[in-house]
């Protein structure tokens, strides 16, 4: 059987950190920054980790499952 490829879209977006968990980044931080006030968008900057109910999905993207 052929092996299973990695989505390319999800390997850019996603890390896995050492214990295992998927850390992302914020959306909507790359344009249209004008009408955001300064709390969001610094809000914003700080890396989040992906919720328990999309792990599931994230992982099969990424072939860790």
């Amino acid at each position: 059987m052929p092996k299973m490829k990695t989505n390319s879209s999800a390997k850019k977006r996603f890390t896995v950190t050492g214990s295992g968990k998927i850390k992302r980044k914020h959306a909507f931080k790359s344009h249209i920054l004008t009408k955001k006030t300064k709390k969001q968008k610094r809000n914003l900057t700080h890396a989040g980790l992906v919720h328990e109910s999309d792990l599931s999905n994230v992982k099969l993207m990424l072939n860790m499952k």
